[in-house]
């Protein structure tokens, strides 16, 4: 049983904030919110599946801010809804199958994996748009966002990235309402695997509470702020720590 003192749930309760703050801005929150719980004393499992349910609120109040723009996308939802619930399931699946170890052992590689993804988001961003894109959703699109919720699942890291990416690729729509569908789809993921958490694996609750309320609280900020910072200042600070981060868990 972990002790948290005062200086621990405050590290939690802002690391929350921050998470949820960044994953509205640029995405890839969990980089701030996973290492939290690791410097509380969690082992790498636990943390992540409590990190997991802890983001819930967060990516509620994230997509709540988005919701005007999701009233005319509900056909896109109604059929990528299921594909992202199921790729969820399978993710959630294999990460309460696997082995405390191993998973310690692929963390910094997950890490650095999701880093890599947020530090090309632009690139990848400005050579999607030159290509041909479709209004409605396509097979090649279900596929990309059933890897995605599997993953998301299964780590969660950088899925805003990932989903994005895969709307951008298949989508014809601007930005602000693909990271609107990409803001709901995350909190579904989220949702769903942190609901197979709580019935299969070990969440720690006394982390998970205050880490959910700076969630919650960052969410609604995050619309705010992500009219006012820079994303690119935002990205590479978040990259720059989510490789401290593996680089301490290799060494």
């Amino acid at each position: 049983m972990i002790h948290l003192d005062a200086g621990l749930i405050g590290l939690l309760v802002g690391s929350g904030f921050i998470a949820s703050c960044i994953n509205a801005v640029a995405g890839g929150g969990s980089l701030v919110s996973f290492p939290a719980l690791l410097l509380a004393g969690y082992p790498a499992l636990v943390a992540n599946v409590t990190n997991t349910v802890a983001q819930v609120p967060g990516y509620l109040s994230g997509a709540g801010v988005s919701r005007a723009l999701l009233e005319d996308q509900r056909a896109r939802i109604r059929r990528i809804a299921p594909v992202a619930i199921a790729g969820s399931v399978c993710g959630a699946f294999l990460l309460t199958r696997t082995p405390s170890g191993a998973f310690r052992a692929a963390v910094p590689w997950l890490v650095l994996a999701s880093a890599a993804m947020l530090a090309a988001q632009p690139r990848l961003a400005r050579r999607l748009s030159a290509g041909e894109r479709r209004a409605k959703p396509s097979p090649l699109l279900l596929v990309s966002q059933f890897a995605a919720a599997v993953y998301g699942g299964f780590f969660g890291a950088g899925l805003g990235v990932v989903l994005l990416a895969s709307l951008a690729l298949f989508l014809s729509d601007s930005l602000h309402r693909l990271n609107a569908l990409k803001q709901f789809l995350s909190l579904l993921i989220n949702l769903v695997a942190a609901l197979w958490f709580v019935a299969f694996a070990n969440v720690a609750w006394a982390a998970a509470a205050p880490m959910a309320a700076g969630c919650l609280a960052g969410g609604v900020a995050g619309g705010v702020l992500a009219r006012r910072i820079a994303p690119s200042l935002l990205r590479t600070l978040v990259v720059a720590l989510g490789v401290a981060v593996a680089v301490r868990l290799l060494i």
